[in-house]
């Protein structure tokens, strides 16, 4: 190699195998990963949780916790196994079949094309708080502004999700030691602040274990995202070394950022202050009595609905190219800009996360619950696609067929299927709510599309499931 060409390789931009731009640092992916557990289903859809359950939902957020700490050990080993930006519906795939891959990547692009209109319709919300705009009005420019920000370059988007997740973790960390003081202290001006909030006001389960169980729909929304770390496999930098590290931190993340945050907002005030359609970290601040600290906050919930949003349109280009290579999707999907982004992937999601826009001029106040029932029925099924290609991926270690990963699961394959016995627990309890059967409703529709559109977009070739 000559000097000129040691030259251009040093300048030149880190390509991976699927024609990405590996521009994703290990900062950025730490970060990612942290954000992506934190998002609005905890900072907002937590009031109407805490009304509904109370302190049980300390135990709530716990129990899904452990299930989403395996489900994202799991997605580890197979991302060790084999790194690749479609991951989920890549692994299902392989391991299950082609129509399988094709329903879970479709199903995950709908997930966050659903969840992004939820983001944007708290975003109105979060507006509101300031100034008197329609929640559509906000709704549409938040999406035009992150359409725009992840046709730029993925380093963008990286550098936007890093100060994103930045804001949330200091604002979560800032109400923890702010509700540390309080308790120890007595400052401020919030009613008998102790621990003992969590049991006396009615116990721990005031509202009976049956309140506790149904809660699991709100809780399991408030996960979404933690997978998508699997989704920056191929524009990561040293994928196997840093997605490992990220899924390792995440015990600690549930622990500070959701129980730990819980456990500080319900001793602080008692449970029954809390209500839905108003964030419990705003309203803790207030009751607090710190001045402008409200404000902030609000500031805070509104960029954890942009990062959201920001990741949702990530996503959804990515998976859609993901199928599109695999001739599932319309060939047009799979082509790159020449700043190496799905553009045309990028620009069809957002054009469906404009039905959003529309929910919220419709019916603005019931936007919320119907786009997260949505999101939660779908995000079930991709969670149980992830925990079932690891059963099948073990049980052909097991036999010799493919290399051990270095990355395992502790336990498995008991605790993968413990981690799916509880997603199916959560499935039979959407039955039980309005919300929940509007889930499964709209699940059952969503199938059947798949069904449907399955001939028509995968029609170009057939491949027979690999040998169980």
């Amino acid at each position: 190699m000559t000097a000129s060409d040691r030259q251009v390789a040093a300048t030149a931009p880190d390509v991976g195998d699927e024609g990405y731009s590996r521009g994703l640092s290990p900062r950025t992916i730490q970060m990612i990963a942290i954000g992506g557990a934190i998002g609005t289903g905890l900072f907002y859809g937590a009031g109407s949780a805490i009304e509904q359950a109370g302190p049980a939902l300390i135990l709530a957020y716990l129990a899904a916790g452990l299930a989403i700490f395996v489900i994202m050990r799991a997605l580890g080993e197979l991302l060790t196994y084999r790194p690749v930006t479609g991951s989920f519906a890549e692994y299902a795939n392989e391991f299950l079949g082609r129509f399988a891959g094709f329903a879970t990547g479709w199903t995950y692009w709908a997930v966050w094309v659903a969840t992004c209109m939820a983001e944007i319709t708290v975003a109105g919300k979060y507006v509101q708080y300031w100034f008197d705009i329609p929640q559509w009005v906000t709704a549409l420019v938040v999406l035009g502004i992150m359409f725009v920000a992840n046709l730029v370059s993925v380093k963008l988007f990286g550098e936007g999700e890093f100060w994103f997740s930045a804001i949330k973790v200091t604002a979560i960390l800032f109400m923890i030691v702010i509700g540390i003081g309080v308790l120890v202290f007595h400052f401020g001006h919030a009613a008998d602040p102790t621990v003992t909030n969590l049991w006396n006001d009615g116990g721990v389960f005031p509202n009976g274990i049956w309140q506790a169980l149904l809660v699991l729909q709100i809780v399991m929304f408030a996960y979404v995202g933690v997978e998508l770390v699997g989704v920056t496999a191929g524009e990561a930098r040293d994928p196997k070394q840093t997605l490992r590290k990220a899924i390792n931190t995440l015990p600690f993340r549930i622990g500070l950022f959701y129980v730990g945050a819980l456990i500080v907002i319900m001793s602080v005030s008692s449970w029954r202050n809390f209500q839905a359609g108003k964030s419990p970290f705003v309203e803790v601040f207030q009751q607090i009595g710190i001045p402008g600290a409200a404000g902030i906050i609000n500031f805070v919930l509104l960029t954890a609905a942009l990062s959201s949003c920001n990741s949702g349109i990530y996503s959804t280009g990515r998976m859609l190219r993901s199928l599109a290579q695999r001739e599932e999707a319309p060939a047009r999907l799979g082509a790159l800009s020449n700043r190496s982004v799905p553009a045309t992937g990028i620009a069809v999601s957002a054009a469906v996360m404009v039905i959003g826009v529309a929910v919220n001029y419709f019916s603005p106040d019931k936007a919320f619950a119907y786009i997260t029932s949505v999101s939660t029925i779908g995000i079930i099924f991709v969670w149980g696609m992830i925990l079932v290609c690891h059963l099948m991926y073990r049980s052909r270690v097991r036999r010799g067929l493919l290399p051990a990963s270095d990355y395992r699961l502790p336990g498995a394959p008991v605790t993968t299927v413990l981690a799916l016995a509880f997603l199916a627990l959560v499935v039979v309890l959407l039955f039980f709510t309005e919300a929940g059967r509007s889930a499964v409703v709209v699940g059952l529709v969503w199938g059947a599309l798949v069904c449907a559109g399955y001939p028509l977009l995968a029609r170009k070739h057939t491949r027979d499931a690999p040998a169980a």
